[in-house]
C-alpha cells in the first residue's frame, strides 16, 4: 500500500461520512492516473498545484480594499486568502470534513481578481458589455491560463469550489460551502481592521445591536463566527449559522458597505483605477501586436476582447500602473546641443 493509499484509507476512518474523500473524486477535466511513489492525495496535490502557479504568487500585489494603500499591514488578496484558508480548515477539522479540499479551494478562490479590486472588476464589465465575475475568472485561470495554457487540471471538487464560492451556485461539497462562508467571515473582519487603520471607521461606530451578538473586537468577532458555525452545522447536518448569528452577519455586511465599501475615503481613487484600466483595454485592442508573445497565440482562438480581458485581469496594481505609464505618460528624455 503506498503512502497516498494509506492517507485515502485514513480518511475514510476518522472523517465524516458527509466529508469529499479523495479517492472518491468526480476527477479531473484529463484524466490522470496516481503516480505509484506520490504521497499526496488529489487535493493536497491541487493545493500544491495552485500555490506554485504565476497567479498564486501575484496575489500579493493585488488590492483587497484600499487602493494602493500606504503601509505595510493591509490585506492584499494573498493575505486574505491565507486567512480564508486558516479559518476554512478551523471549521472543517471540527466538523470532521476534508481539510485538504477546503484548503484548496481557499487557496484557489481568487485567483481570477483583477487589480484594484472591485475597481477592476467594474471596469472590465463595462469595457466587455457583460458581467466580469470574478470567481469565473478565478475558475478559468486554473482551467485554461495557467501552466502556458494548458491550466491545472484540478479535480471536480476544487474547480466547482472556487466557481462557487460566491454567486448564486452554491458548492456541492460542504467544504465548498465551508470556504464560501470563511470568505465572507474573513473579509468582513479584516476590512473592519484596515478601515480602523485608515481612520475611517472605529469600533465603536459599529451598531451595538451588531456587537452584542458577534463581539466587539476583531477577535470576539472571528471567534463567535467560527464557533457558531460549527456547533450550528454540527446540529443541522449542514454549513449554517445560527438565525441570530447569521442575521447580525448580514447587518455588519450591510454596514461595511454603507460605511467603508462606498466610502469616498477608500474609494477615492476608484474612478481614476476604472479610467486607466478602461482605456488599456481600448489600447490593447487597437494595438494587439503590444500585447505579451504568451498573449499572442490566445488571439487566434479566444479573440480580441477575451485575450486583452484575460491580459489586464492578471495583472498586479503595480503591473498596471507601470504599464498605463509606459504606454500613456511621456518619458523624460534629453536634448542635445
Amino acid at each position: 500500500m503506498t503512502v497516498r493509499e494509506e492517507l485515502e484509507r485514513l480518511e475514510h476512518k476518522r472523517l465524516n461520512p458527509l466529508a469529499a474523500f479523495s479517492d472518491e473524486s468526480k476527477g479531473r477535466p484529463t484524466p490522470e492516473e496516481p503516480r505509484g511513489n506520490d504521497v499526496r492525495t488529489c487535493y493536497q496535490r491541487d493545493t500544491d498545484r495552485i500555490v506554485h502557479s504565476k497567479a498564486f504568487r501575484r496575489l500579493m500585489h493585488k488590492t483587497q480594499v484600499f487602493l494602493r494603500p500606504e503601509g505595510d499591514h493591509y490585506r492584499t488578496r494573498m493575505t486574505h486568502t491565507i486567512e480564508v484558508a486558516r479559518i476554512a480548515r478551523t471549521i472543517a477539522r471540527d466538523l470532521g470534513l476534508n481539510e485538504d479540499l477546503a484548503e484548496g479551494i481557499a487557496m484557489g478562490h481568487d485567483l481570477g481578481h483583477t487589480p484594484f479590486g472591485h475597481a477592476g472588476e467594474a471596469a472590465l464589465s463595462e469595457c466587455l458589455g457583460k458581467p466580469f465575475r470574478h470567481n469565473e475568472q478565478s475558475l478559468r485561470v486554473v482551467d485554461v491560463l495557467e501552466n502556458d495554457g494548458r491550466g491545472l487540471n484540478l479535480t471536480y471538487e476544487v474547480r466547482m469550489g472556487i466557481l462557487g464560492h460566491t454567486g448564486p451556485r452554491v458548492p456541492e461539497t460542504l467544504e465548498g460551502q465551508i470556504v464560501r462562508r470563511s470568505d465572507q467571515i474573513a473579509y468582513v473582519n479584516h476590512d473592519i481592521d484596515d478601515a480602523i487603520r485608515a481612520g475611517i471607521l472605529t469600533n465603536e461606530d459599529i451598531p451595538n445591536s451588531i456587537s452584542e451578538v458577534l463581539g466587539h473586537s476583531h477577535r470576539e468577532r472571528i471567534d463567535t463566527l467560527v464557533s457558531d458555525l460549527i456547533f450550528s452545522s454540527r446540529e443541522a447536518g449542514a454549513v449554517v449559522l445560527s438565525p441570530a448569528v447569521d442575521q447580525a452577519l448580514a447587518d455588519l455586511r450591510a454596514f461595511m458597505f454603507d460605511r467603508v465599501y462606498r466610502n469616498p475615503v477608500a474609494k477615492g481613487e476608484e474612478s481614476k483605477a476604472k479610467g486607466m484600466l478602461q482605456r488599456m483595454f481600448e489600447y490593447y485592442c487597437r494595438h494587439p501586436e503590444a500585447l505579451p508573445e504568451d498573449f499572442q497565440p490566445q488571439l487566434s482562438f479566444d479573440g480580441m476582447e477575451r485575450t486583452v480581458c484575460d491580459y489586464i485581469a492578471g495583472m498586479t496594481d503595480k503591473y498596471a500602473v507601470d504599464k498605463y505609464t509606459e504606454i500613456f505618460i511621456p518619458a523624460g528624455w534629453n536634448v542635445r546641443g
